[in-house]
């Protein structure tokens, strides 16, 4: 398998403003070490939008923000809908351009998963769907900053979601593995489950969360983790490569080594290889 997946949905912070850096709030917790408001820039944040810190976000206390992806949407906003304009020089854009970044996440998180449905030779019979609404939802992504303030994205996101569960469905179906523990489904609390070795192909992980949980060995092939909260799980060896709807988010939030096996689109963390 090869990575198929364009530099559109793929997070350039050189071309961005720091807007994730500005825009979203967080909580003192595990993942950030202060709290912050939405629309403050964090203390971090350096005059040429860079962070202070990216080198050691993870023992400086941000696990959170080695986690989070923008899937693109940072320099769409800051290059495409404000033209190079930035929030600094023109301080009156601020405010608008740190709504109109969280609404531009969402669409282009629905590109990144109608992009791997295209990429998945099993799903042709809905390929052609799945390119019509790929082409909607990139036509959205480049009007005017009022318009993308008046996106239904709740309704959006149906549309696109009724495509990546016919995806899922179809992909499922052809799994070796038809049967899977009870507790294994469509938002299951799975939390410090002991799940080494299962067999997981084809499985229903949607929403699924799975803080903490033992997947050692486990293979996940084939099965649909859209939305599943790895958040410390083990994946150290597991076999995740056909997975359906992983992101690096969800990679960058887990434990893993150099014996698990991710799909080509995705990288693996900085932090699996020190602790390798």
């Amino acid at each position: 398998m090869i990575d198929t997946m364009p530099n559109e949905v793929r997070a350039d912070c050189m071309n961005c403003f720091g807007l994730c850096c500005v825009a979203l709030p967080y909580a003192k917790s595990a993942d950030f070490a202060f709290d912050k408001d939405g629309g403050t820039p964090c203390r971090h944040l350096q005059s040429n939008f860079r962070c202070a810190i990216h080198e050691d976000l993870r023992n400086k206390g941000f696990r959170g923000c080695t986690a989070y992806d923008c899937f693109g949407a940072g320099q769409k906003v800051s290059q495409v809908t404000y033209e190079g304009k930035d929030w600094r020089n023109s301080p009156e854009l601020a405010k608008e351009m740190f709504d109109v970044f969280p609404v531009m996440q969402q669409l282009h998180e629905m590109l990144w998963y109608l992009h791997e449905v295209l990429s998945i030779e099993r799903a042709q019979s809905i390929h052609r769907d799945a390119l019509a609404i790929l082409e909607e939802t990139e036509r959205l992504t480049r009007q005017n900053k009022d318009f993308i303030l008046q996106i239904d994205v709740s309704a959006h996101r149906r549309k696109v979601n009724g495509v990546l569960l016919r995806t899922s469905e179809i992909v499922r179906a052809k799994s070796p593995n038809k049967k899977h523990p009870k507790k294994i489904g469509r938002g299951s609390i799975l939390i410090g489950a002991k799940l080494r070795g299962f067999d997981l192909r084809g499985a229903n992980l949607r929403g699924a969360v799975l803080i903490a949980a033992d997947l050692r060995n486990s293979d996940l092939r084939m099965a649909d983790l859209i939305g599943a909260d790895f958040r410390d799980a083990d994946l150290r060896g597991a076999d995740l490569s056909e997975s359906m709807f992983l992101t690096q988010a969800q990679v960058n939030a887990a434990k893993g080594d150099r014996h698990t096996k991710l799909p080509p689109t995705l990288r693996v963390p900085d932090h699996w290889k020190a602790a390798d």
